[in-house]
């Protein structure tokens, strides 16, 4: 498992510096800078967060418990709803102002998986020694 999370973690990064890439060069001119604000968060967290999945899998391998696994589920998840609404968000504003809706909870909601995500981490990470991996 912590196999996949290190790839998980990999891609997320590399499609966040594409994301990136793609908004600094051709969403910035188009945007207001209100809504192109709002891109670069979601792009800022999900970038913050493959690089918590990757460290995930790396003390996945160390510490093999259901709280690691649970991290990284909560850290995907968070990803998703977190980032890909505030991306929904920054859309459909750029195409008619409008907002989210009733789906602005969505923002909020991938926040507290993201958080749930570093409890996990934290708890996951046992206070003695860690199973030989040998």
């Amino acid at each position: 498992m912590h196999r996949v999370y290190l790839k998980i973690g990999a891609f997320i990064g590399a499609f966040s510096v594409l994301l990136g890439a793609f908004a600094a060069h051709q969403l910035k001119p188009k945007l207001s800078p209100d809504v192109f604000a709002t891109f670069q968060t979601g792009v800022t967290y999900q970038f913050y967060h493959g690089l918590a999945l990757l460290i995930t899998g790396i003390l996945l391998k160390r510490y093999p418990n259901d709280w690691m696994i649970w991290a990284g589920r909560m850290f995907v998840t968070g990803i998703i709803l977190f980032s890909g609404s505030l991306y929904l968000l920054a859309l459909l504003k750029s195409i008619k102002d409008i907002g989210l809706g009733g789906f602005g909870l969505i923002t909020p909601v991938g926040g507290l998986f993201l958080v749930a995500g570093w409890v996990c981490l934290m708890v996951g990470v046992p206070a003695n020694k860690p199973v030989s991996n040998d």
